[in-house]
C-alpha cells in the first residue's frame, strides 16, 4: 500500500507533517476505532494483531495510539516477557493460546510467537532445528487459528538502518526513554544483516496468501501510525452502531503488502 496523501500545506518547512494536521487525523481515526470495538463487542468477533519488526521502528506508538481511547476489556494488548523455565518445555505456541481474544475481544501481540523467527534466532536461544519446526509449523498454527473463526492481522514496522541509530541514540540521552533500550536492543544493532536475513527467510515461510504480512514504513512516526490505524479499521468491516455518531471511513493506505519489504 502506499503512503495516505495530505496537501502540501500539511507539512512544515523540513517536511514533517504538521503536528496539528496529524492530531486532527489521529483524532478522526481513534473514533472510529471505538466504533470497531463496539462492532467487534457486539458481533462476537475474534481479532488478533501481531505487530512485530525492527526495533525503535514504531510499532509501540502505534499500539499505544490504538489503546488511548479504547476499552481494554475489549481491546487488550500482550506483551510477554522471557518464557519461563516451565515453559520452556511446552509446546512452543502454548504459552500464545492462552492469550487468545474470546468472542467480543481484539488482542494486540506486542511481539509474538515470532520471536522465535527473529530474535531467539539471531541470538542464539533457538537451535536450528527449532527454527525450522516453527518456519514448518506456523503457517499450520494460523491456518488453525482463522478456521476457528479468528481474523488475524500482521503487521511488520519497517525502518532504515540511520533511523535506527538516531533512535537508539536519543533513546540513550532521554531519561524517560532509557528504560526503552534494554541489552538486547543494543545487540541487535551489531547484527543488522543477521537481523535482515532471519526477517527475509520468515517472509519466505510466513507470508501466504491467507496469513500475509503487512509492511508499514516506520520512518516518519506520525504517518506509520495514522497509515497502520487506517489499514487495520480497512481489515474488519464494521458498521457504526451509533447512527448519529459520523459514520464516514478512511480508505486503506501507507501499508504495502509485504512482496516489496524493505529491510
Amino acid at each position: 500500500m502506499t503512503d495516505k496523501h495530505f496537501g502540501s500545506d500539511s507539512y512544515s518547512s523540513s517536511g514533517q507533517l504538521r503536528r496539528d494536521v496529524y492530531e486532527t487525523e489521529l483524532e478522526r481515526l481513534q473514533i472510529e476505532l471505538v466504533k470497531l470495538q463496539e462492532w467487534i463487542k457486539a458481533k462476537g468477533l475474534r481479532v488478533v494483531v501481531v505487530f512485530e519488526g525492527r526495533d525503535a521502528a514504531g510499532k509501540g506508538g502505534v499500539i499505544t495510539r490504538i489503546t488511548e481511547k479504547t476499552n481494554p476489556r475489549v481491546v487488550r494488548v500482550v506483551a510477554l516477557s522471557s518464557p519461563s523455565d516451565r515453559e520452556r518445555t511446552q509446546w512452543y505456541f502454548q504459552r500464545y493460546v492462552e492469550h487468545l481474544p474470546a468472542a467480543g475481544e481484539m488482542v494486540l501481540f506486542d511481539r509474538s510467537w515470532y520471536n522465535r523467527a527473529g530474535v531467539e534466532r539471531v541470538m542464539g536461544f533457538a537451535t536450528a532445528d527449532e527454527v525450522e519446526d516453527f518456519m514448518r509449523t506456523c503457517p499450520q498454527f494460523e491456518g488453525m487459528l482463522q478456521r476457528s473463526g479468528i481474523i488475524l492481522i500482521k503487521y511488520w514496522f519497517s525502518v532504515s538502518d540511520t533511523e535506527q541509530e538516531r533512535r537508539f541514540r536519543n533513546r540513550l540521552t532521554d531519561p524517560a526513554k532509557q528504560w526503552k533500550l534494554s541489552p538486547m536492543d543494543i545487540e541487535s544493532r551489531l547484527r543488522w544483516e543477521e537481523y535482515s536475513h532471519a526477517k527475509d527467510e520468515m517472509f519466505a515461510f510466513t507470508d501466504t496468501k491467507t496469513s500475509p504480512w503487512w509492511v508499514v514504513n516506520g520512518e516518519s512516526k506520525r504517518h506509520a501510525r495514522l497509515n497502520c490505524i487506517s489499514h487495520l479499521l480497512s481489515q474488519v468491516p464494521y458498521e457504526d452502531l451509533y447512527p448519529t455518531a459520523d459514520g464516514s471511513r478512511t480508505a486503506a493506505s501507507g501499508i504495502r503488502p509485504s512482496g516489496a519489504a524493505a529491510h
